[in-house]
């Protein structure tokens, strides 16, 4: 068995930058295609009437 030195550091650097790359590209994939979908939203609206007693004047 021989022992084998890294010597450079390029490879490991590069190696890892496209996996950050694929990363990111796979992330923005997702969140696009999350956008694409449709949503149901409420149709209903809500609205709640806040009488004006309830509100005090703090000086």
């Amino acid at each position: 068995m021989q022992f084998t030195r890294k010597t450079s550091y390029s490879k490991s650097i590069i190696g890892l930058l496209i996996k950050l790359f694929l990363i990111a590209i796979v992330f923005i994939g997702i969140i696009f295609l999350l956008n694409k979908l449709d949503f149901p939203a409420p149709k209903k609206t809500i609205e709640k009437i806040i009488p004006n007693e309830n509100f005090k004047i703090v000086k």
